[in-house]
């Protein structure tokens, strides 16, 4: 029997052009504005959105520990679509492939993450969450715009 590869999807619809909501995943500084879980902020972010560019971002939560992932793109589609590898420092053999994909629709960009290749359940549940709040904290940025 083959074993199934923990993954998830989450879809979101944002009230901004794709323009705009790609710009807000690839550049750091507007990344930094909505990024991450909502007990986190964003205390550094290097991005170099191109296809075999890299990432790398920090988040510290409010309680005071730090997280650091990164990761390489592989397909970068400016206003259509981003592949990733994904790695946090603590866990660098656990290299899971993130797929954003951004889709116009009249209200503004539909967007539908995928977030595979996990180690377990457990890590399939935790990123949940933090994918979850994120895409909570995108929607409500251009809500308020």
């Amino acid at each position: 029997m083959t074993a199934v590869i923990p993954g998830l999807t989450l879809v979101r619809r944002i009230k901004a052009a794709p323009a705009k909501v790609f710009d807000a995943w690839t550049q750091p500084e507007v990344l930094a504005l909505w990024w991450g879980p909502h007990h986190t902020r964003v205390s550094e972010a290097e991005i170099d959105a191109r296809t075999g560019g890299r990432f790398r971002i920090v988040l510290v939560e409010d309680a005071g520990p730090s997280h650091e992932v990164s990761g390489t793109y592989a397909e970068v589609v400016p206003e259509q679509r981003l592949a990733f590898s994904w790695a946090w420092t603590n866990a660098p053999e656990r290299v899971s492939r993130v797929t954003v994909a951004f889709r116009p629709i009249p209200e503004g960009t539909e967007v539908t993450v995928t977030h595979d290749r996990f180690a377990d359940e457990g890590t399939a549940t935790r990123h949940r969450r933090g994918w979850t709040e994120s895409l909570d904290r995108l929607t409500a940025r251009f809500a308020a715009a």
